[in-house]
């Protein structure tokens, strides 16, 4: 009779490429006595030739979400199951998935170690305080200015941003060279660093340390492979309150930007979370979106501007910045709107004359909670705003912000009045 406590657990065991010669003790004997082991068809390979002949060896390609129900019947049927999977199935794997199925009480997990580790190990680097990102995903393209959520390597661009030290899975599209071509699109030089491991634990493994972006746009990596990116830490920069002057701007005209006061004032009314989905109408050079995407760095922003300069110069802002986690389209609104997500908080610094219906539309879109944030320079546009947002039953407070600047006199100095700005807000209540 087999032992009970057997029955009724999964065995998940960690494996490397180094085959049955790197599991522990308890993996082999895991392995040895069951009777149905899951794996890919690769990692099946690596113990064939060390389990009874009488095991059945089951390769789930293309049958994950069939897998969990089929352990579930074998150990129903009193079965001793196992699977194996690369490295340490909690990191970037297979554990959660098979524990959120089955419940966690029906697995054991017996890991090894990650290939990051033994990549940080041949490096001989400390990585206690990696961030740890997996790009091994549909191939989604090379990086491109302005890419959204959905490219592949979204989550991986994000963590280098906010990173100094960042260890990538990575996959046969999105690759090392890949990887770093997008760090000089996303304006990344020489002060970044790239070591990728290849073939881990196999007779022709393969160390790169301390590659340059531009050395590794151009160069081929064996699989599989893994990378880390190390780079200087940014020197420091406010999440917001940027001087005007820092800011690209439309010329002989500068000075077409949210004001610093007026921004940092809006700033606080859009009450960003991290992760807000934020839209920015009428970006001008950027300033409002720019300094939002850095207060939600696990959020994105979506902005849109009519005038072909502030455009450009908004583009440019985001690159000077290295802002990924934004989109800039030039047109406009409400066109292109409808291919946004639904927004957690807008931003309104230009209409372009279409104030009353888009209030109506962003009124429509908002999440619940979520906040509508106009600047107006004139009575005229105030008057509208009010009006429609009255229409729409929705409740709403105007801040009239008016700032006067220092400015030298001779030995002395006055003060230099702005114009003032009224700052509507209105917010949805929760559903």
């Amino acid at each position: 009779m087999k032992p009970a406590e057997k029955l009724n657990t999964c065995a998940l065991i960690g494996i490397l490429d180094d085959g049955w010669d790197g599991l522990s003790a308890a993996a082999r004997r895991r392995l040895a006595r069951a009777d149905l082991i899951f794996g890919a068809g690769r990692t099946l390979e690596l113990i064939r030739e060390h389990v009874p002949a009488s095991t059945t060896l089951k390769d789930m390609k293309g049958a994950l979400t069939q897998t969990p129900a089929w352990i579930e019947a074998a150990m129903g049927a009193g079965q001793r199951v196992a699977m194996i999977a690369t490295g340490d199935p909690l990191c970037h794997g297979i554990a959660g998935f098979l524990a959120g199925k089955l419940g966690a009480g029906k697995i054991e997990i017996l890991p090894a170690p990650t290939t990051l580790q033994l990549a940080f190990a041949r490096f001989r680097k400390p990585w206690q305080d990696v961030k740890i990102v997996s790009c091994h995903s549909a191939d989604a393209g090379e990086w491109a200015v302005g890419a959204t959520p959905d490219h592949g390597l979204y989550q991986a661009m994000r963590a280098i941003a906010r990173h100094p030290q960042v260890a990538l899975f990575t996959g046969p599209d999105n690759n090392p060279a890949r990887l770093a071509r997008a760090l000089l699109t996303a304006g990344y030089g020489d002060g970044v660093r790239l070591s990728v491991a290849s073939r881990l634990l196999l007779p022709d493994e393969a160390l790169f340390p301390d590659l340059t972006p531009a050395a590794a746009a151009t160069m081929e990596f064996p699989d599989p492979n893994v990378v880390l990116i190390e780079r200087a830490p940014d020197a420091r920069q406010p999440a917001f309150g940027l001087e005007d002057l820092e800011y690209i701007q439309r010329t002989p005209e500068k000075g077409l930007i949210t004001k610093q006061e007026a921004r940092a004032v809006s700033l606080a009314k859009l009450r960003l979370a991290a992760n807000a989905v934020v839209w920015d109408i009428g970006a001008g050079a950027g300033s409002v979106g720019l300094e939002a995407a850095r207060l939600a760095p696990l959020g994105h922003v979506w902005a849109i501007e009519k005038n072909a300069g502030d455009a450009a110069n908004a583009r440019a802002n985001a690159a000077r910045f290295r802002i990924t986690n934004y989109t800039l389209v030039e047109g406009k609104a409400p066109a292109h709107l409808d291919t946004w997500p639904d927004p957690d908080a807008v931003f309104i610094g230009g209409s372009g004359g279409e104030l009353d219906e888009l209030i109506r539309l962003i009124l429509g879109r908002l999440k619940p909670q979520g906040r509508l944030v106009m600047n107006f320079v004139t009575i005229e546009n105030l008057a509208t705003a009010i009006a429609a947002l009255a229409a729409a039953g929705a409740t709403w407070d105007v801040v009239q912000l008016q700032a006067s600047r220092s400015q030298p006199i001779l030995d002395m100095h006055r003060l230099a009045a702005q114009n003032p700005v009224w700052i509507v807000t209105t917010h949805l209540e929760s559903s």
